[in-house]
């Protein structure tokens, strides 16, 4: 019992520490930009904020199973939201929107991964938007709307497939109270050359990943200038 709620209360530390330091990493950010990002009025940028998060939290109970991952690796477009919020108004709404994103998932759906999905969503997530948000204010074209999606997109595939590997697995294994042998049979179902966690991460992560990263940089694309125009943000 004693074992189980310190394994919780590091959970805990770990994740406010991250959002901590995501928080400060996107600050310094926005201060290396000088002048990249333009903001509407406080009460207005956290109104947008709130309306991109519900939105976000709302398509990430959407979630669509992949052929080739296991079942706890479902695809979720909330990071398209995310996305158009920090373009719009820079890495430290992103990093904001996806804390709330998560918050708001948690009010709808709850968490049937005890909170390591959510936190993992929270993490890869920043891992893609932040960077992307960063290029992007620093270059404002299409060329660089381009290039800062992309990458996003391989920041957030090789990160989060280490993270995977290094962390999350095995604290999805302790606190949910599953063998990591169970895990890798569960991806072993789908695909016969899953035999460890590397090859998890190689063959279901990494992909997985990927999709996630083409999926919501070719949909931002199409929706950006035009979402930006209806709320005239600049």
């Amino acid at each position: 019992m004693l074992e189980e709620l310190r394994e919780n209360l590091e959970f805990v530390g770990i994740s406010i520490a991250v959002f901590i330091g995501l928080l400060l990493l996107a600050i310094a950010a926005e201060k290396w930009i000088v002048g990249g990002v333009k903001k509407p009025p406080v009460a207005k940028r956290v109104a947008y904020i709130g309306m991109f998060a519900a939105l976000a939290g709302a398509l990430m109970c959407l979630e669509i199973p992949l052929f080739f991952a296991p079942s706890f690796y479902q695809l979720d477009l909330s990071e398209i939201p995310v996305m158009i919020c920090a373009f719009s108004m820079g890495p430290v709404s992103g990093v904001v929107c996806e804390l709330i994103k998560v918050v708001v998932k948690l009010l709808i759906k709850g968490t049937s991964t005890a909170f390591v999905g959510d936190f993992a969503n929270f993490v890869v997530g920043c891992s893609m938007v932040l960077p992307a948000a960063v290029v992007y204010h620093k270059v404002k074209t299409k060329k660089g709307a381009v290039i800062s999606l992309v990458c996003g997109g391989v920041v957030m595939t090789v990160f989060g497939s280490l993270f995977n590997a290094i962390y999350l697995i095995p604290a999805f294994a302790n606190l949910y109270g599953i063998p990591i042998d169970t895990i890798i049979g569960m991806g072993a179902e789908v695909n016969g050359s899953i035999t460890s966690v590397a090859t998890l991460v190689l063959f279901a992560v990494v992909p997985f990943n990927l999709v996630k990263a083409v999926v919501v940089s070719v949909v931002t694309m199409l929706l950006y200038k035009r979402v930006k125009r209806i709320i005239k943000m600049g």
